[in-house]
């Protein structure tokens, strides 16, 4: 009989986390490539708002914090300063002399945190997130099912760095550099695990990512788990996600959106695809992932790129393609180009393996390619790049 009830309620409790997650959350979501600034202005007094406007309650998860006091701490002042009335949570791995999975279950937590407006979710290791708000049979802790009721009522979900990198439902985790990924795979369980998944099952998100060449290792994340639209966002940057699905980009720089949708790989040894199409969104600029419309800013809305009359005439290319802008670079300069291709090479680093091979990215102009060019700096923005990627050989010389 006590084995009936106890079926029965677990089935019951399934049903109630089934029905719960059926409900779109009417939230917003604010995802940080990492690296925000204290004076990026713009983007704090965004969390602000949509928490609720001077006075918000949010709730600052430092939980993938070295240092989750500090780290904690630090950031409920810059929230502060914006105006909120920020809170640390303490619940994290790295917290001493503190049961992080008791903490987890804490019914006061819980209450803080589903009486708040907003949830920030400071940077570190995105795994440690995970570990301290799942569950190990993988169900949602106590406190992580009231960041869920936030954003399901209309509250704010942001994340900085491992912040960011948790709102898809599948996030690096124990990942190589990002030619090593390229050259070596990916693996779930070891450079691939769940993510909390915010901004559902179907966007791939990824962050440091112009800074640190990361567009490269998004393809074969998504390739493996068979997403088709992935976001990448930079550092000091921020990707606003409304309940509608629309992405607007704030702060320093800006985003990529990559399109896997056409994308065909041969499925050989060494990592290949074809036909992925790549766009650059830069600050003020929106994108609704449903319509695929897209909206240029206010200072580009006249700044369509006439075909016609290229401003540049000169062949595009780039020996490190995955260093610091060198993406943004090579696509800024062939969409306002008399060429209608650029390369860009990848090969490895001294000491890495696979000193033999090496990666061709070639971009190519069609005839959807659009671009936007800003009237007030020499910000582009670009849509609808073709991008193929195939393996080189390469030979080194050889040293006495």
């Amino acid at each position: 009989m006590k084995r009936m009830v106890g079926l029965l309620l677990a089935g019951l409790l399934w049903c109630a986390q089934a029905c719960a997650a059926d409900v779109a959350p009417q939230g917003s979501l604010v995802i940080v490539g990492g690296a925000l600034r204290a004076d990026n202005a713009v983007v704090w007094q965004r969390v602000v708002q949509l928490a609720g406007g001077a006075g918000a309650r949010i709730a600052v998860l430092p939980c993938a914090a070295a240092n989750p006091g500090r780290s904690g701490t630090n950031l409920a002042g810059y929230l502060n300063r914006y105006g909120a009335s920020a809170f640390v949570v303490p619940v994290s791995v790295n917290l001493k002399d503190r049961d992080y999975r008791r903490d987890a279950e804490d019914a006061a937590l819980a209450g803080a945190i589903r009486a708040a407006g907003g949830v920030y979710f400071t940077g570190g290791d995105q795994a440690l997130i995970t570990q301290a708000l799942v569950r190990p049979d993988g169900s949602r802790t106590a406190v992580l099912e009231a960041i869920w009721d936030v954003y399901r009522r209309g509250g704010v979900i942001a994340g900085s760095s491992a912040g960011a990198a948790i709102m898809s439902s599948t996030m690096y985790y124990d990942a190589k550099t990002v030619f090593g990924t390229l050259a070596q795979g990916v693996n779930d369980g070891r450079e691939l695990t769940p993510g909390l998944g915010f901004i559902g099952a179907d966007v791939f998100v990824d962050q440091h990512l112009l800074a640190r060449g990361r567009f490269a290792r998004m393809l074969p994340a998504m390739l493996k788990k068979g997403y088709k639209q992935g976001l990448g966002i930079d550092e000091n940057t921020a990707m606003v996600i409304n309940p509608a699905r629309e992405v607007e980009v704030l702060g320093y720089q800006g985003a990529l959106l990559l399109d896997l949708s056409q994308a065909t790989s041969d499925g050989g040894k060494d990592f290949n695809i074809s036909n992925v199409r790549i766009s650059y969104l830069d600050r003020g600029d929106r994108y609704n992932l449903r319509t695929r419309r897209f909206t240029p800013s206010a200072d580009k809305v006249d700044g369509k790129v006439d075909p016609q009359k290229p401003a540049i005439a000169e062949p595009v290319y780039s020996a490190d393609i995955l260093g610091h802008n060198a993406v943004l670079v090579m696509m800024e300069k062939l969409i306002d180009n008399t060429q209608a291709e650029a390369i860009g090479i990848a090969t490895a680093a001294p000491g890495q393996p696979r000193q033999d091979l090496g990666f061709e990215f070639k971009f190519s102009r069609l005839v959807d390619s659009v671009g936007y060019a800003s009237a007030s700096s020499e910000g582009y923005s670009i849509l609808n790049l073709r991008l193929d990627v195939r393996p080189l050989q390469i030979t080194r010389p050889w040293y006495k």
